[in-house]
């Protein structure tokens, strides 16, 4: 099988996302790639699995460019990220009391983290999720207050950033991919672009 810097070289890939985190997840990775965007509605049946509620909105992300806008040997990667509480999902918070409100919620408990990806060709589509567990503890008022003063998360699902102060301080434990957390899980893509 080929390696997948020699597969790629017949691709140009582009990452479709505004998310940094995920360009230097991917850069990271040793991929050479071009960003684009498009804003897309991120709604949803609610009836759906978490599971394929992320891919779902992978899968809108990828349809939102037009056959045309993909020539032969391109290839398009879209992610979507969703935190899950129980039975709920929590999206990105719209100001400081919603971020606020989503972290005394997340606070001493656990949740799931899941991606999902979307791989385009003008060939084939594929789609998957990853899932990981985070579990928090007890965060203080105070704690939060600094942390949505100092980082600002109103761009991260569930209003947290895995790699900044309050995953350093409030993460007790991870159970899964830790890149996943924070956006994209870097092996399993690994593996499903060796194979697409």
């Amino acid at each position: 099988m080929k390696s997948l810097r020699e597969k790629l070289k017949s691709y140009k890939v582009l990452l479709a996302s505004k998310s940094p985190r995920r360009r230097q997840l991917l850069r990271d990775m040793g991929i050479d790639f071009e960003t684009i965007s498009k804003d897309t509605g991120e709604d949803f049946d609610e009836s759906l699995k978490p599971e394929e509620i992320a891919c779902l909105l992978s899968r809108k992300k990828s349809e939102a460019f037009a056959e045309s806008e993909l020539p032969p040997n391109y290839l398009l990667i879209t992610a979507d990220t969703i935190v899950v509480l129980g039975n709920a999902i929590l999206n990105k918070a719209k100001d400081y009391s919603e971020a606020s409100r989503m972290l005394q919620m997340l606070s001493g408990k656990s949740h799931q983290v899941i991606t999902g990806i979307t791989l385009r060709s003008k060939q084939k589509t594929l789609s998957f999720s990853e899932q990981s567990e985070v579990i928090f503890d007890h965060l203080s008022q105070e704690d939060i207050d600094w942390y949505i003063n100092h980082f600002q998360p109103f761009d991260k699902a569930g209003a947290y950033g895995i790699q900044e102060w309050i995953g350093y301080i409030g993460i007790k434990k991870i159970n899964g991919s830790f890149y996943n957390v924070m956006g994209l899980p870097t092996h399993h893509l690994y593996v499903a672009l060796k194979q697409f």
